[in-house]
């Protein structure tokens, strides 16, 4: 309880600074008004950006306490000492064990520093992370021990926070696409004459595998039907866990007012609009860390050289506390001039006696997220996105797809990463570099002159400057899907730029060629729907139309091969009757997305290879000749076999294979994996009778402006709450389900009209 007479005496100095002024003594630190429309959604106004995060904090806590306290628990390091040493969190793309994450995150953030550097942020900032804190707390103390969620009721766990918690959680969230991918690379890291303290497993998943990911669709004012912009915004993202979205309205009077979503302790609009422009965001492909080799001084693994001349590695003893009074478990970590250390042998990089591996973070410290995101909440035009964006280089590892009422569309794959150019990562590769390349950019650590460079005036030193990343503005469309920044226009690939923002001129995923055909399908007219033009009407058609593109490459091609082979006939007559989607009344989609999962990595499957002159369309041309053929039959007779020992039909219906659990409801979930070619993403696991989404589409918007403001239909796949007693446990969930929508109610007449007629005052 430290902390939490830390942050009390904090409040009462400042309440006591306005002592001597009776009005200012009058008014309360932190107000905020609360008002729910349908499914949960909290409008909230405030006079300022202290009472915006104290708004939100509140409200987001009604919706998710025991979600949140538990990251806080997280962040902290103390999973060990309330949910046990050896149980599991998740931590970048895999499981970690609880003890491996509590030595990460006592590494990996530096508290001393992120306070230190907080003020710089600026006083609406640091106003509203504090008005944050004091939201949290007013729940807490609203709600009384009885009136925590029966999930986390009476846990130690669940406790008032202070400004501390709130850095390690912003911290955690930029370094989720760089060390935390890493963890177990950095905490299991020791020298050879030390023991390992255990196995390192980690994955670096491609670009439809994501457990983040996105397809993120901006039109401008030429191709759309009122010549305004319009914004599809499509992320997919974890439907567990606090990286789900959480839908908020927030409103300080001639300062802003925008709507949209965060995730679980995001205290603004991350992802969302306002009455002049909308925007979503697309995980880049861009590399926000690197690593670097070091020649080691022979005898001493702890020393290694730079420039000829020897240098110490700094170490640090990490105690983690354990249950039951149990003595603290330690770990001895180190760290070079780069960073901390890690290895991964695997990629054949173990802590020798000769070599070693380090790394280094784009976002270690970036604290300037929020204000970046502050920034973009208020804007105007893309104009003001792009230049909220640039300033700040505070936009950790996505991409920003946005469009405005001028009918001005921006894609801008501006974020925070090293400043390698393509030279520099030339000149400064190792033997294994190259062997590595296809997913990590690796330096030579021998040399100071390779590591990163600093160019005067970015918003901090050594990142790869704004100008020197993607920019695209057009009036036609921008496009993303996780892909790089090359081919966000198929009719204008982007020129190449330093490969630390991605590959240029290589193959895209079949989700990425999927939107861009589909794209290419409206403006010529040939996707039968009316015209050629877009509105929102037909961008929410083609978003959810869950159509597959692996499917139109492959099925009538095995069609063919299956047709005299009788033991393959009840799985070529369920291919046959199968419409080619991913609806909740597709049959035999399950027995193609069984089947593709082994067919897709087969060597030489297509007959027309790859080629950069026609991306969208290529590769194709299923080979179905020789010993290719054979395996796809194979292929198709185990999966088969496979969904028939599951006890599923090989026609069975899509709805009743994958399906969302909220209460005693089963709900019927549409959409399938990327890798399939299908824009409307669910990666899904298997679960008894069947598959659940485990990550995918999540708050899907789509944004556009009439004259006097934003018309924005949006869904959130999953809902507002993960309490199961809340009424909004699963109502978007079926709404979802359906294919329907909600018009978000954005202007005063709206919110009433959509059930806000009464707020929740709070105040302190």
């Amino acid at each position: 309880m430290r902390g939490y007479r830390f942050g009390a005496v904090i409040g009462t100095a400042l309440l006591v600074s306005t002592a001597g002024h009776p009005a200012a003594a009058r008014t309360a630190h932190y107000a905020a008004s609360i008002t729910r429309t349908a499914y949960g959604i909290p409008h909230i106004n405030a006079r300022d950006w202290g009472g915006i995060g104290y708004g939100v904090a509140y409200a987001y806590a009604e919706d998710n306490l025991c979600l949140l306290a538990e990251e806080f628990a997280t962040v902290a390091g103390e999973r060990s000492l309330h949910f046990g040493p050896k149980n599991y969190a998740v931590l970048g793309f895999e499981r970690i064990d609880n003890l491996s994450s509590d030595i990460f995150f006592r590494a990996a953030i530096d508290l001393p520093a992120l306070r230190r550097s907080l003020p710089a942020q600026g006083r609406d900032v640091n106003r509203l992370v504090a008005g944050y804190v004091a939201g949290y707390n007013k729940f807490l103390r609203d709600a009384g021990p009885n009136g925590i969620p029966a999930a986390c009721r009476g846990k130690a766990w669940v406790r008032p926070i202070t400004l501390d918690d709130m850095l390690r959680l912003t911290e955690k969230q930029v370094l989720l696409a760089g060390s935390l991918a890493l963890a177990p690379a950095i905490v299991n890291a020791a020298p050879p004459s030390a023991p390992q303290t255990g196995a390192v497993s980690i994955k670096f998943p491609g670009a439809d595998e994501f457990g983040i990911g996105s397809n993120g669709w901006a039109f401008g004012g030429d191709v759309t039907a009122n010549g305004r912009g319009l914004v599809v915004g499509n992320p997919h993202f974890p439907w567990n866990g606090p990286s789900r979205f959480w839908q908020m309205h927030l409103t300080i009077p001639g300062e802003v007012d925008v709507m949209g979503v965060g995730l679980a302790g995001t205290p603004l609009v991350a992802l969302g609009f306002n009455k002049d422009v909308a925007w979503t965001h697309t995980v880049t492909e861009a590399r926000h860390f690197t690593l670097f080799e070091l020649a080691l001084v022979p005898g001493d693994p702890t020393r290694y050289i730079v420039d000829g001349k020897a240098e110490a590695m700094t170490s640090r003893v990490l105690s983690v506390p354990m249950p039951g009074g149990a003595a603290p478990a330690t770990r001895t970590l180190y760290s070079s001039r780069f960073g901390p250390m890690l290895t991964i042998p695997f990629l054949k990089m173990p802590w020798g006696t000769a070599t070693a591996y380090t790394m280094r973070d784009a976002n270690k410290g970036n604290q300037r997220s929020l204000a970046a995101w502050m920034a973009m909440d208020k804007a105007r035009s893309v104009a003001d996105i792009k230049a909220a964006i640039s300033s700040t280089l505070g936009i950790p590892w996505v991409n920003t797809i946005a469009a405005d009422r001028a009918g001005n569309a921006l894609h801008a794959d501006i974020t925070a990463v090293p400043n390698v150019s393509a030279d520099k990562a030339k000149t400064c590769a190792t033997p294994l570099s190259a062997e590595v390349g296809g997913r990590l950019t690796l330096l030579d650590g021998r040399r100071s002159a390779c590591d990163w460079s600093n160019t005067p005036g970015t918003a901090a030193p050594n990142l790869l400057p704004p100008g020197e990343q993607a920019v695209y503005e057009r009036r036609d469309y921008v496009a993303n899907s996780n892909d790089s920044y090359w081919l966000s226009n198929a009719a204008a690939p982007y020129r190449q730029l330093s490969p630390v923002l991605g590959n240029w001129g290589t193959a895209r995923t079949l989700r990425t060629r999927s939107g861009l055909v589909e794209l290419a399908n409206r403006m010529s007219g040939k996707d039968g729907l009316p015209g050629t033009k877009i509105d929102p009407q037909i961008a929410e058609t083609m978003i959810f139309a869950n159509h597959s593109l692996a499917a139109d490459l492959t099925v009538g091609p095995v069609l063919r091969l299956c047709a005299d082979k009788p033991a393959l006939a009840a799985a070529c007559a369920a291919l046959a009757g199968w419409d080619r989607r991913f609806d909740l009344d597709s049959r035999g989609a399950y027995l193609f997305a069984t089947f593709w999962q082994a067919a897709a990595r087969l060597p030489g499957l297509w007959g027309t290879p790859f080629t950069a002159a026609d991306p969208v369309n290529t590769p194709r041309d299923l080979v179905t000749a020789g010993p290719m053929g054979e395996q796809l039959l194979a292929a198709l007779a185990k999966a088969a076999d496979t969904v028939t020992k599951q006890g599923i039909a090989l026609d069975a219906r899509w709805g009743d294979v994958q399906f969302a659990v909220r209460g005693d409801q089963r709900i019927p979930i549409h959409g399938a994996d990327g890798q399939l070619g299908v824009l409307n993403v669910q990666i899904a696991q298997g679960v008894p009778g069947g598959i659940t989404p485990l990550h995918g589409s999540s708050y899907v918007q789509v944004v556009s402006f009439d004259d006097t403001g934003p018309v924005a239909d949006a869904v959130l796949s999953y809902s507002q709450s993960t309490n199961p007693d809340s009424p909004h446990f699963g109502d978007q969930t079926l709404l979802y389900s359906a294919k329907r929508w909600h018009r978000l109610p954005f202007t005063p007449a709206q919110i009433a009209a959509d059930g806000g007629t009464t707020g929740k005052a709070i105040r302190e």
